[in-house]
């Protein structure tokens, strides 16, 4: 039996690695605040204290956090997945990170005799719930047919997107999408109130017609009950959009709604909503 290593136990990660515990596959959890992870031990996962003793015991190790700087901690840290013996291993990084550390992760992996892959997903914590998230792979079609069951008990959608890096990018030109209908739903709401409209039913209208997308169908009836718990961290969709503008101006690209986006997001984290979800963005008009 093949045994699974998760590094990340927050949001979605504990949702996942519960998914894989469910298939029955032995897990070994760590988690920077290991209360997060207590859930996961009383049904049955093993804590390890480091990502280090996380990789010593797996054969298959996957991670999801917040930023590069905590996926370059986990994996090239003092006691990070590099720091020990990783022949043989696959290491999937299934944080939204960027393109050129996938990259060095990859390589990394490779010339240690292991096998690198980025996996970021899509579908927020109620896919994660679910178990249906889209994995987005960057790697070899032999690895990703190595590890897909491990992958499959929390997907609905696994595509390798090409070589590493690529999951980055697929991830990227997502959350650019994302960006486009966070924006338009916020100022949906905005625009009916002030005409003195029926939230709800202009909710109801527009959702059953060509203006229909997944922001409009699960965050705008959030807002309408003042709910603004984190699926998603505005302050990591922030990180998301830093990431995909960095990359556009490496490839020559200038993408203007998605830095009008950006700097919403950024106005929003100043104001101190960076651990509400997404949807907070319209705190910038109601308060």
């Amino acid at each position: 039996m093949t045994t699974v290593g998760f590094i990340g136990t927050g949001v979605m990660g504990k949702s996942m690695a519960g998914h894989i515990l469910d298939a029955g596959f032995d897990v070994i959890v760590y988690n920077r605040t290991k209360k997060k992870a207590d859930s996961l031990v009383e049904r049955g996962a093993i804590w390890a204290d480091s990502p280090a003793l996380v990789t010593e015991k797996s054969d298959v190790i996957l991670s999801i956090v917040g930023f590069p700087k905590d996926v370059e901690t986990i994996y090239f840290g003092e006691r990070g997945v590099f720091s020990v013996d990783v022949t043989g291993k696959y290491l999937i990084d299934l944080t939204t990170s960027t393109p050129t550390l996938a990259q060095k992760i990859a390589q990394t992996a490779t010339d240690r005799g292991a096998h690198g892959m980025d996996a970021p997903v899509s579908g927020g914590d109620l896919g994660a719930q679910a178990g249906r998230l889209t994995v987005m792979i960057g790697g070899s079609s032999e690895d990703l047919k190595a590890v897909e069951p491990v992958l499959e008990p929390f997907s609905s959608a696994i595509t390798l997107q090409g070589g590493p890096g690529a999951g980055q990018h697929t991830k990227m030109a997502n959350q650019i999408m994302i960006a486009g209908t966070m924006t338009g739903m916020v100022e949906l709401l905005v625009y009916a109130k002030k005409a003195g409209l029926d939230l709800e039913k202009v909710l109801k209208t527009v959702g059953g017609g060509a203006a229909a997308n997944w922001s409009l169908s699960h965050y705008a009836p959030q807002i309408l009950k003042d709910d603004y718990s984190p699926g998603f961290f505005a302050k990591h969709f922030l990180k998301d959009l830093t990431i995909a503008l960095d990359e556009a101006k490496k490839m020559g690209l200038e993408l203007p709604a998605t830095q009008v986006a950006r700097d919403l997001y950024r106005q929003l984290v100043d104001e101190g909503y960076g651990m509400d979800g997404t949807q907070a963005l319209i705190k910038l008009w109601w308060q």
